[in-house]
C-alpha cells in the first residue's frame, strides 16, 4: 500500500472537512481563508484568533463574513463590527448566531433597516424582553407575525397587540392551530369572542371557547375545514355534530372524529377504512398535474391524514390500555404500549406486533426489559414512519460480541452498527473501511482503530460524506493536511 495520499475524488468536499478538522495549525487554518469553493466553513471555527477574525473581515468574501457572522464563538467587540456591515445577509446571519450577546448588539440589530435582519430577533429567545417587545409595534407586518409564531409565552400586553394587530397574517400567526414553540399561548378569554368571529383567527380560537349548542352548529357549517377540524377534537362536541363531522369531505376533520374517546367503533371502523382506502398517487407530476387546487388540496390532506393514522397517540387510550392493546388500529395499540399498567404477557405481545412503530414504543417504555436478543431484533425489523436518523440501537445498546457478528452481517444497515465497538478488532476496522456501502464506511471513519493509512485512503472515497468526514478526522496526519490543501492550491 502507498504513503503517498490519493487524490480525492471530492477534493472540494474534503477541503471543508478539514476546515472542521479541530487539531488543524493555526498555519494551516489561515491558508484555507483562500478557499472559495465551499461555504466558508473555516469562519465558524472555535479557536479563530483575533488576528484571523481581523483577516476574514479584511478579506471581505461573502462566504466567509457569513460564517463568521454565524460564529457563536466570535468577540463581542467583532459582532458590533458586523452589525454595521453593507451586507444586510451577513448582519442577518448576525442576528441567528448571536446567543446571548450583551444587550448592546441586540439594541443596535433592532433598528436595522432590512426585514431579514428584524425577523431573526423576533424569532430569537435570547433577546432581551423588553427589546423584543418593540418588535410588536414594528412596521412590517412580517416581523409581528413571526413574532407572534415564535413568541408564544409573550407578556400578555404583547400578545393582546398581537391578537387585535390591524393585519390579518399577525392575528391569524397570533391566534393559530400551530405554533413554532411551545406550549401554546391561550388567548385573552374577554378576546374569545372577537377571536371567534375573525374568520382568520377563528380555526386556533376553537379550543379555548365554551362551546354552546348554537356555537357548535355555526362552526360545523364554517366552509374553513381547520374550523372544523377544531371543532371534531372540542371535547364538549354534542354526538350528533360528531356524527355530521365523521363524514366530512375533509380526511383531516373524519380523522380528528376517529380519535375521538366518544366515537362509536362502527363510525370509527369506517373513517379508518375510508382514510386507509385513499391511495397515493403513482407519480405525482401525472397524476396531479390535472387537479384544480381544491382536488389538490384535498389529495394532500388525505396523505397527511394516511400517516397521522399511525402516528397519532392517544391519551385516552393510554390510561386505559387493556382494551385496546389488541386493537387493529397501529395509533391504538402504540398508545396502549405507552401505559404503566401492562401485564407482562400484554407487554410481550407488544414487544412482538407487526408493526415497528408499536414495538419501539413498547420496547421504550419499558427499558429495563429489553435484552439484546430482543433489542437486536427489534434493529433488523425498525421501520420508521418518517425519516429520522434515531435507530433501537441509541437506545439499547449492544454488546461488543453483537457488534463484532454485525461486522459481517449481510445487511449494510446491521454493519452500520459494528464501529460502536470502540475495542473492535483492528481487521474488522479495516474491513468496514472497505466495505461496499458508503454508510458503513461512513461510520467507520471516527473509530480510533481504523489504521492511520486506512483514514488517509478514505480522502479518496466515492462518497462525498466519508471523504468530508475522514479530512475532518483529528487523526489526520499532517502531511495528509499539507497535501489537501497543495491539491486544492491553497
Amino acid at each position: 500500500m502507498s504513503d503517498v495520499t490519493p487524490v480525492p475524488v471530492h477534493l472540494d468536499k474534503a477541503v471543508e472537512g478539514l476546515a472542521e478538522n479541530p487539531a488543524l495549525p493555526p498555519e494551516l487554518v489561515c491558508r484555507l481563508f483562500a478557499h472559495r469553493k465551499g461555504f466558508g466553513s473555516v469562519a465558524k471555527r472555535s479557536d479563530l484568533t483575533d488576528d484571523m477574525i481581523a483577516e476574514i473581515i479584511a478579506m471581505d468574501d461573502h462566504w466567509l463574513m457569513h460564517a463568521l457572522a454565524l460564529n457563536g464563538s466570535l468577540p463581542h467587540a467583532f459582532r458590533m463590527t458586523l452589525a454595521e456591515h453593507p451586507d444586510p445577509a451577513v448582519r442577518a446571519a448576525l442576528a441567528v448566531g448571536a446567543g446571548a450577546a450583551p444587550r448592546e448588539l441586540f439594541e443596535r440589530l433592532l433598528g436595522d433597516p432590512d426585514p431579514r435582519v428584524r425577523e431573526h430577533l423576533a424569532e430569537s429567545d435570547h433577546v432581551p424582553t423588553d427589546l423584543r417587545a418593540r418588535l410588536a409595534a414594528d412596521r412590517d407586518p412580517q416581523i409581528r407575525t413571526a413574532l407572534a409564531q415564535w413568541w408564544t409565552q409573550a407578556p400578555e400586553p404583547v400578545r393582546r397587540l398581537l391578537l387585535t394587530d390591524p393585519e390579518d397574517a399577525v392575528r391569524a400567526g397570533a391566534c393559530a392551530t400551530y405554533y413554532r414553540r411551545l406550549p401554546h399561548p391561550v388567548p385573552p378569554a374577554d378576546l374569545l369572542p372577537a377571536l371567534l368571529a375573525d374568520p382568520v383567527t377563528r380555526a386556533g380560537a376553537v379550543r379555548h371557547c365554551t362551546l354552546d349548542a348554537d356555537t357548535a352548529r355555526r362552526l360545523a357549517d364554517d366552509p374553513d375545514a381547520d374550523v372544523r377540524q377544531e371543532l371534531a377534537e372540542h371535547p364538549d362536541l354534542p354526538p350528533p355534530l360528531r356524527d355530521v363531522l365523521a363524514e366530512d369531505p375533509s380526511p383531516l376533520v373524519a380523522l380528528s372524529v376517529f380519535a375521538r374517546q366518544d366515537t362509536p367503533q362502527s363510525t370509527r371502523a369506517a373513517i379508518h377504512a375510508r382514510i386507509s382506502s385513499d391511495e397515493p398517487p403513482v407519480n405525482w407530476i401525472t397524476d396531479l398535474q390535472d387537479l384544480d387546487d381544491d382536488a389538490l388540496e384535498l389529495q394532500l390532506m388525505g396523505e397527511q391524514a394516511c400517516r397521522m393514522l399511525r402516528t397519532l397517540r392517544l391519551p385516552w387510550v393510554t390510561a386505559d390500555p387493556l382494551p385496546y392493546a389488541d386493537s387493529p388500529y397501529v395509533c391504538f395499540r402504540a398508545s396502549a404500549a405507552l401505559s404503566d399498567d401492562l401485564p407482562e404477557s400484554v407487554v410481550a405481545r407488544l414487544l412482538d406486533d407487526e408493526e415497528s412503530s408499536v414495538r419501539t414504543a413498547m420496547a421504550l417504555h419499558v427499558r429495563d426489559r429489553i435484552d439484546p436478543a430482543t433489542a437486536e431484533r427489534m434493529e433488523r425489523s425498525h421501520r420508521p414512519e418518517k425519516k429520522t436518523r434515531w435507530r433501537p440501537a441509541d437506545d439499547f445498546p449492544l454488546p461488543a460480541d453483537v457488534l463484532r457478528r454485525l461486522a459481517s452481517d449481510p445487511d449494510p444497515r446491521m454493519r452500520q452498527l459494528a464501529p460502536r465497538d470502540l475495542d473492535l478488532p483492528v481487521e474488522l476496522v479495516r474491513r468496514l473501511a472497505a466495505d461496499p456501502d458508503a454508510r458503513v464506511r461512513r461510520a467507520i471513519v471516527t473509530h480510533p482503530r481504523l489504521p492511520t493509512r486506512d483514514l488517509t485512503e478514505l480522502l479518496a472515497d466515492s462518497s462525498e460524506s466519508v471523504a468530508a468526514a475522514a479530512a475532518a478526522q483529528p487523526r489526520l496526519p499532517l502531511p495528509a493536511m499539507h497535501r489537501l490543501l497543495a491539491l486544492a492550491g491553497l
